[in-house]
């Protein structure tokens, strides 16, 4: 099993980075990793690892970069080195904490897409109060979608959580503005009837206010919709957090409380971290293409570690492109 990662993508590049893959390369059985970036930053960071090499580039797509004219100009970026391991088949699969545009773009121009897909979706596993996380696709890989491509991610987004996340029949939601059939948008109207007869367990539509309750396993929705749900319960969480460190540091006798919850506030503050799921994978490429966190610290880039692992390891881009094709055959007899 052979990753390639972006050691120099992310605001903590390349120490995190670096840290993250050490930590993987010494826990995870029978994993090769290739660090791509500049050789004399990553060194420093290693300890050892005969299982960790180097592909030393010093070319970087910065977060100020334009996506599609980075990914095309600068052709021996650490992120497009990155995803030309994959596409050459010298990895299994690639990960980056940088640029998502330029990611998205680098995997559909160099990754390219699986059979069977005509948009990839971005879709992180996000909180939800019991601890078990749901699947969010797509959040921004596509603005604008159409119903066929909803009823894709609806069937990669289960084959996902059931192969990866161990989810047995899970249950697949339509984001809307109302729980009842025939609410929403020509879009989400349109969508609602495809997923009904898809091989999927589909719940119907979900309102945005249950999402954190886990009242879907799998939350289907467009890219814009998806992009600004994501960044509002990011956005809430952020400040709740920052309203009870106001709150408890208000006076000695909230000094003192806050001193004895002090470890169960870390705790909450854990479980409200999506990027303990790991990183939001691009999915419908044609090799799992994983985008961690642009603020990744080791942890973070060791849990997308994990999931780029279970993802080749149950061969899980390959299982979605063979339902794809059953679907459109069946459409096709019929």
């Amino acid at each position: 099993m052979k990753l390639a990662i972006d050691a120099m993508g992310g605001d903590n590049a390349p120490e995190a980075i670096v840290k993250g893959a050490v930590q993987a390369a010494d826990t995870i059985d029978g994993l090769e990793i290739t660090l791509v970036g500049d050789e004399a930053q990553i060194k420093p960071f290693l300890t050892g690892q005969s299982n960790v090499s180097i592909l030393h580039t010093t070319e970087v797509i910065t977060a100020d970069d334009e996506p599609v004219r980075a990914v095309r100009r600068k052709k021996q970026s650490s992120m497009v080195l990155t995803a030309t391991e994959v596409k050459e088949g010298r990895a299994d699969g690639c990960i980056s904490a940088g640029n998502t545009g330029a990611l998205m773009s680098a995997g559909l121009f160099v990754v390219g897409r699986m059979k069977g897909v005509d948009r990839p979706a971005l879709s992180p596993t996000l909180p939800t109060s019991d601890g078990k996380g749901f699947l969010m696709l797509d959040v921004g890989a596509n603005v604008d979608a159409k119903p066929d491509h909803l009823l894709q991610y609806a069937v990669i987004g289960s084959i996902y959580a059931e192969n990866v996340r161990n989810i047995k029949q899970p249950r697949v939601g339509l984001l809307n503005v109302g729980t009842e059939d025939g609410k929403g948008s020509d879009l989400t109207k349109k969508a609602f009837d495809l997923m009904k007869e898809a091989p999927i367990n589909f719940v119907g539509n979900v309102e945005a206010r249950d999402l954190l309750e886990g009242v879907a396993d799998v939350v289907v929705t467009d890219g814009f919709t998806g992009n600004v749900t994501l960044k509002t319960i990011e956005g809430t969480a952020m400040t709740m957090f920052s309203m009870m460190k106001q709150t408890f540091m208000s006076n000695f006798k909230t000094k003192i409380a806050a001193g004895l919850a002090k470890n169960d506030l870390r705790k909450l503050k854990a479980q409200l971290d999506y990027s303990e799921y790991g990183g939001a994978g691009l999915f419908g490429l044609a090799a799992p293409v994983i985008k961690a966190h642009g603020s990744s610290n080791d942890r973070a880039v060791l849990n997308a570690i994990r999931q780029a692992c279970h993802m080749i390891e149950l061969d899980v881009t390959n299982t979605i492109s063979a339902t794809l094709s059953e679907m459109h055959k069946e459409e096709d007899e019929s």
